[in-house]
């Protein structure tokens, strides 16, 4: 089996997946199907996904594995998050509730933190 190609090899736009078909029961599915955000990649990062798991995301051990430095190999893991459509570090920030928000602004008022504090914490940075 080959993975699906995601541009034409004559013009280069984007393809799209028309059929589906079970060689075991010679069913043909025939319709519009999305790529999903793996198919941006290559077999290389594949491979790279695919050492991962087999490594439960231990990068130092990958790196041994690959004979690369942990920088290197963390590099090319920002590159998958890349290439799936995140920004490698970025998280999503977690909603406070109007305590938790009353909370820091009460510490803050009582001089406990620093405004510089309180605002990451309304960030929802860990303190």
């Amino acid at each position: 089996m080959h993975p699906v190609p995601k541009n034409c090899p004559i013009c280069g736009s984007e393809l799209t997946i028309t059929a589906l078909h079970c060689p075991s029961c010679d069913t043909t599915i025939e319709g519009r199907f999305a790529h999903g955000s793996f198919a941006n990649l290559t077999p290389e990062q594949w491979d790279f996904v695919e050492m991962f798991i087999r490594f439960e995301g231990k990068l130092k051990h990958m790196g041994a594995e690959l004979n690369l430095s942990y920088p290197t190999v963390r590099n090319r893991l920002h590159e998958i998050i890349r290439a799936l459509g995140y920004e490698p570090g970025r998280q999503e920030t977690p909603v406070l509730d109007s305590a938790q928000r009353q909370a820091i602004l009460d510490r803050l008022d009582r001089g406990e933190i620093t405004a510089e504090e309180a605002m990451r914490l309304l960030s929802g940075e860990e303190a």
